[in-house]
Protein backbone atom coordinates (compact mmCIF):
# COMPACT_ATOMS: atom_id res chain seq x y z
CA UNK A 1 0.00 0.00 0.00
CA UNK A 2 1.28 3.47 -0.88
CA UNK A 3 2.22 5.73 2.03
CA UNK A 4 -0.21 8.30 0.64
CA UNK A 5 -3.03 5.90 1.46
CA UNK A 6 -1.49 4.29 4.52
CA UNK A 7 -0.91 7.46 6.54
CA UNK A 8 -4.45 8.92 6.35
CA UNK A 9 -5.92 5.48 7.10
CA UNK A 10 -3.51 5.02 9.99
CA UNK A 11 -4.29 8.46 11.40
CA UNK A 12 -8.01 7.79 11.22
CA UNK A 13 -7.61 4.35 12.82
CA UNK A 14 -5.38 5.79 15.56
CA UNK A 15 -7.85 8.58 16.32
CA UNK A 16 -10.79 6.18 16.52
CA UNK A 17 -9.01 3.42 18.46
CA UNK A 18 -6.86 5.51 20.78
CA UNK A 19 -9.25 8.36 21.60
CA UNK A 20 -12.87 8.06 20.50
CA UNK A 21 -13.63 4.36 20.96
CA UNK A 22 -12.03 3.95 24.40
CA UNK A 23 -13.64 7.20 25.58
CA UNK A 24 -17.03 6.00 24.33
CA UNK A 25 -16.64 2.62 26.06
CA UNK A 26 -15.75 4.23 29.40
CA UNK A 27 -18.61 6.73 29.10
CA UNK A 28 -21.15 3.97 28.32
CA UNK A 29 -19.95 1.80 31.21
CA UNK A 30 -19.60 4.49 33.86
CA UNK A 31 -21.62 7.50 32.72
CA UNK A 32 -18.45 9.57 33.24
CA UNK A 33 -17.03 11.63 30.38
CA UNK A 34 -13.35 10.57 30.33
CA UNK A 35 -12.32 13.72 28.43
CA UNK A 36 -11.63 16.07 31.32
CA UNK A 37 -9.71 18.94 29.71
CA UNK A 38 -11.83 22.06 30.14
CA UNK A 39 -11.63 25.70 29.07
CA UNK A 40 -10.06 27.17 32.21
CA UNK A 41 -6.80 29.10 32.35
CA UNK A 42 -5.03 26.41 34.40
CA UNK A 43 -1.74 24.88 33.28
CA UNK A 44 -3.56 21.55 32.80
CA UNK A 45 -6.18 22.95 30.44
CA UNK A 46 -3.60 25.06 28.60
CA UNK A 47 -1.64 21.90 27.87
CA UNK A 48 -4.88 20.34 26.61
CA UNK A 49 -5.37 23.17 24.14
CA UNK A 50 -1.78 22.84 22.88
CA UNK A 51 -2.32 19.08 22.41
CA UNK A 52 -5.29 19.90 20.16
CA UNK A 53 -3.18 22.32 18.11
CA UNK A 54 -0.44 19.69 17.81
CA UNK A 55 -2.96 17.12 16.57
CA UNK A 56 -4.28 19.62 14.01
CA UNK A 57 -0.72 20.16 12.75
CA UNK A 58 -0.26 16.40 12.39
CA UNK A 59 -3.50 16.12 10.42
CA UNK A 60 -2.46 19.02 8.18
CA UNK A 61 0.97 17.47 7.50
CA UNK A 62 -0.56 14.09 6.59
CA UNK A 63 -3.22 15.72 4.38
CA UNK A 64 -0.59 17.75 2.54
CA UNK A 65 1.61 14.69 2.06
CA UNK A 66 -1.27 12.50 0.87
CA UNK A 67 -3.43 14.85 -1.15
CA UNK A 68 -1.34 17.92 -2.01
CA UNK A 69 2.03 16.52 -3.11
CA UNK A 70 2.90 19.75 -4.90
CA UNK A 71 2.75 21.61 -1.58
CA UNK A 72 4.81 19.02 0.33
CA UNK A 73 8.05 20.88 -0.42
CA UNK A 74 6.85 23.71 1.84
CA UNK A 75 7.10 21.32 4.80
CA UNK A 76 10.86 21.25 4.09
CA UNK A 77 11.64 17.53 3.65
CA UNK A 78 14.78 16.35 5.47
CA UNK A 79 16.50 14.50 2.62
CA UNK A 80 19.15 12.55 4.62
CA UNK A 81 16.31 10.63 6.29
CA UNK A 82 14.63 9.74 3.00
CA UNK A 83 15.75 6.10 3.06
CA UNK A 84 13.62 3.02 2.50
CA UNK A 85 14.85 1.24 5.64
CA UNK A 86 14.12 4.34 7.74
CA UNK A 87 10.58 4.52 6.37
CA UNK A 88 10.05 0.81 7.06
CA UNK A 89 11.30 1.31 10.62
CA UNK A 90 8.82 4.16 10.98
CA UNK A 91 5.93 2.01 9.73
CA UNK A 92 6.81 -0.74 12.22
CA UNK A 93 6.92 1.85 15.02
CA UNK A 94 3.54 3.27 14.00
CA UNK A 95 1.86 -0.14 13.99
CA UNK A 96 3.56 -1.30 17.19
CA UNK A 97 2.74 1.91 19.04
CA UNK A 98 -0.92 1.68 18.03
CA UNK A 99 -1.16 -1.91 19.30
CA UNK A 100 0.71 -0.95 22.50
CA UNK A 101 -1.58 2.04 23.12
CA UNK A 102 -4.77 0.02 22.57
CA UNK A 103 -3.49 -2.68 24.96
CA UNK A 104 -2.58 -0.11 27.64
CA UNK A 105 -5.98 1.57 27.35
CA UNK A 106 -7.78 -1.76 27.63
CA UNK A 107 -5.77 -2.57 30.76
CA UNK A 108 -6.69 0.81 32.26
CA UNK A 109 -10.34 -0.15 31.98
CA UNK A 110 -12.67 2.40 33.55
CA UNK A 111 -9.71 4.42 34.87
CA UNK A 112 -9.01 5.68 31.33
CA UNK A 113 -9.06 9.47 31.13
CA UNK A 114 -7.87 12.16 28.73
CA UNK A 115 -6.53 14.68 31.21
CA UNK A 116 -6.67 14.77 35.01
CA UNK A 117 -10.06 13.91 36.50
CA UNK A 118 -10.24 15.58 39.92
CA UNK A 119 -13.96 14.88 40.30
CA UNK A 120 -13.99 11.07 40.22
CA UNK A 121 -11.75 8.62 42.05
CA UNK A 122 -10.14 6.10 39.72
CA UNK A 123 -8.31 2.87 40.45
CA UNK A 124 -4.50 2.92 40.36
CA UNK A 125 -3.70 0.47 37.54
CA UNK A 126 -0.51 -1.54 38.09
CA UNK A 127 -1.10 -4.63 35.97
CA UNK A 128 -0.03 -5.58 32.45
CA UNK A 129 2.11 -3.03 30.65
CA UNK A 130 1.76 -0.75 33.69
CA UNK A 131 4.28 -3.04 35.39
CA UNK A 132 6.79 -1.95 32.73
CA UNK A 133 5.96 1.75 32.53
CA UNK A 134 4.00 4.20 34.68
CA UNK A 135 2.92 5.97 31.49
CA UNK A 136 2.63 3.38 28.71
CA UNK A 137 0.06 5.36 26.72
CA UNK A 138 2.35 8.37 26.61
CA UNK A 139 5.21 6.07 25.57
CA UNK A 140 2.98 4.91 22.72
CA UNK A 141 2.24 8.50 21.73
CA UNK A 142 5.95 9.39 21.65
CA UNK A 143 6.69 6.33 19.49
CA UNK A 144 3.85 7.33 17.16
CA UNK A 145 5.26 10.83 16.72
CA UNK A 146 8.76 9.45 16.13
CA UNK A 147 7.43 6.84 13.69
CA UNK A 148 5.60 9.52 11.73
CA UNK A 149 8.80 11.56 11.50
CA UNK A 150 10.70 8.54 10.16
CA UNK A 151 8.02 7.78 7.56
CA UNK A 152 7.75 11.38 6.29
CA UNK A 153 10.79 13.25 7.60
CA UNK A 154 10.20 16.98 7.32
CA UNK A 155 10.25 20.07 9.51
CA UNK A 156 6.54 19.62 10.34
CA UNK A 157 6.88 16.07 11.68
CA UNK A 158 10.13 16.96 13.45
CA UNK A 159 8.36 19.90 15.10
CA UNK A 160 5.43 17.76 16.28
CA UNK A 161 7.82 15.11 17.63
CA UNK A 162 9.90 17.59 19.64
CA UNK A 163 6.97 19.66 20.91
CA UNK A 164 5.10 16.44 21.68
CA UNK A 165 7.94 15.24 23.92
CA UNK A 166 7.87 18.54 25.85
CA UNK A 167 4.06 18.56 26.22
CA UNK A 168 3.93 14.92 27.28
CA UNK A 169 6.74 15.50 29.78
CA UNK A 170 4.78 18.34 31.38
CA UNK A 171 1.47 16.44 31.36
CA UNK A 172 3.07 13.36 32.93
CA UNK A 173 4.45 15.43 35.79
CA UNK A 174 1.08 17.10 36.39
CA UNK A 175 -0.58 13.68 36.45
CA UNK A 176 2.05 12.23 38.80
CA UNK A 177 1.56 15.10 41.24
CA UNK A 178 -2.19 14.45 41.22
CA UNK A 179 -1.79 10.67 41.60
CA UNK A 180 0.57 11.18 44.55
CA UNK A 181 -2.05 13.35 46.27
CA UNK A 182 -4.87 11.00 45.31
CA UNK A 183 -3.31 7.61 46.11
CA UNK A 184 -0.64 8.59 48.61
CA UNK A 185 1.80 5.91 49.72
CA UNK A 186 0.38 3.37 47.27
CA UNK A 187 1.44 5.51 44.31
CA UNK A 188 4.75 6.47 45.93
CA UNK A 189 5.57 2.76 46.24
CA UNK A 190 4.51 2.21 42.63
CA UNK A 191 6.85 5.02 41.54
CA UNK A 192 9.71 3.33 43.40
CA UNK A 193 9.19 0.05 41.56
CA UNK A 194 8.25 1.14 38.01
CA UNK A 195 10.04 3.56 35.70
CA UNK A 196 8.29 6.67 34.41
CA UNK A 197 8.79 5.63 30.79
CA UNK A 198 10.14 2.12 30.28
Amino acid sequence: MSLRYFLPIYLLAYSIAAFFWRSYVVWKRTGVNPVVFKGSDSAHDFIGRIFKVLFAVIVAVVVIYAFLPGAYQYLVPIDPFERRWIKLTGIVLLLASLAWTILAQAQMGDSWRIGIDTEHNTQLVQRGVFRLSRNPIFVGMILTLFGLFLVIPNVGTLFTFLIGIVLIGIQVRLEEEYLTRSHGEKYIEYRRNVRRWI
